[in-house]
Parts: C-alpha cells; structure tokens; sequence
C-alpha cells in the first residue's frame, strides 16, 4: 500500500523537484501539490493523505496556519519545510502538531526516509538540528512564561514510562531505548503509547517537548 502525500510550496521549481524525487519511490504517490496553505489545507480534506510536506512560509495562508488546521482536523502527520534552520516558525510548527521539519536543501535520500518515517507514525527526532530547536524553544518559553509549567504533570506516569520518556527526549530510538532499559522493542512501543496516551499528546515530538518544560530533561544535558 503506497504513502499517500501532498506537496505544497509556493515555489513550483522546489515544488516540482520534491514530486519527482517522491514518485520515482515505488511506494510513495503524491496525490496532490498546492501553491499556499490555504491549497493545501483543501487537498487534505480532498485527499486525505498520510503525509503533508508544508511550506512554512507561503502567501494566503501560512504553514502555521495550515499545520494547526490539518492537524486539529485530521490524521495527516505534517513535516515543515523551511529554507533556515533557525527559523522562528519552526518552533510554533511543532506545538501546533507538526511531526518534524525538514530544510529545502535536504538531500534525496533524507526527504524520502522522512517521509517514510513520518507515514509509519514516527517523527523526525534524530537530526541534532531538531532536538537543538525543541530545547531552545523551550527555553526560551521558560524565561517569558508568566506560569511555569507544573512538573507534577508526570506524576501520572510510571517509573518505567518516565524513563522511557527521557531517552525519548534525548533522541533515542525505540531500538536503542530496548536496549538501554534491556526490554523488547514491542514494550517500548507500549511504554512510549502510554506516555503520550497519559500526557494527552500527538506524538513524539510533542512528548520532547513536554520532557524539556516540566524539567525532565534540560537543554544542554546528555
């Protein structure tokens, strides 16, 4: 069964080289690409894709907009595409639902893998560029904050999925969470979906995030 995905950037020629490098994967079909978000919000609802590769910065609607609509809407998983990697969007993309960004200069390999990746219900955690953007974001949101957030929210968690959430923070893989906690791969999926289902979040990019503001995990740590 192919992944079905929809492409929108406002540059056809970036947009078109995205399409082309997708559909020469046989297991990839992108069903549709869209010149603003506006576009690409309807293609989702039209389509109904698995994944939606989103421009951040694009005319009648922006990326933000888009990703929180198609995220508060539907299933989609969303990756960002941005020209900088310090872009302040970024950091609004991810607490709005996005599963992770990528930067327009990605290599071939590097933007199917996502894509793959990102469809299977995983995020895009591994680049050192993403987890440095989830820790600045969070830090600086701690030093605007006017109300800290409590870290008592984790006390719903168990040691074990506690545990699991701090590798997870640190960029750990299910593969290497199992064998830093010595369990199978099958119960790390089991912690990991308990922590989210808990903390009432998305997925894996959301529950980082969630570990850097309670203080679980702090920027800068290993």
């Amino acid at each position: 069964m192919s992944i079905r995905v929809v492409v929108a950037d406002d540059q056809e020629l970036v947009r078109s080289g995205f399409i082309m490098i997708l559909e020469a994967q046989r297991d990839i079909e992108v069903v549709a690409e869209a010149g603003d978000g506006a576009e690409a919000v309807a293609a989702v609802r039209r389509h109904a894709p698995d994944v939606l590769l989103l421009d951040i910065r694009m005319p009648v609607m922006d990326g933000l907009e888009a990703a929180r609509q198609v995220c508060a809407q539907s299933g989609c998983k969303v990756v960002m595409l941005t020209t900088f990697d310090l872009d302040e969007y970024v950091y609004e993309a991810l607490y709005a639902g996005a599963s992770g960004f990528l930067l327009k200069d990605v290599r071939r390999d590097d933007l199917v893998h996502a894509v793959r990746v990102v469809a299977a219900g995983d995020s895009l955690l591994a680049p050192t560029v993403t987890r440095r953007l989830v820790a600045d974001i969070v830090r600086r949101r701690r030093e605007e904050a006017v109300a800290e957030i409590a870290p008592g929210r984790l006390e719903v968690l168990t040691a074990r999925e506690e545990e699991t959430l701090r590798l997870l923070a640190r960029g750990l893989s299910n593969a290497e969470i199992a064998t830093t906690l010595f369990v199978s791969e099958h119960t790390v999926k089991t912690h990991v979906s308990n922590v989210l289902g808990k903390l009432g979040l998305r997925d894996r990019v959301q529950a980082v995030i969630c570990a850097y503001e309670t203080g679980l995990v702090t920027p800068g740590a290993p």
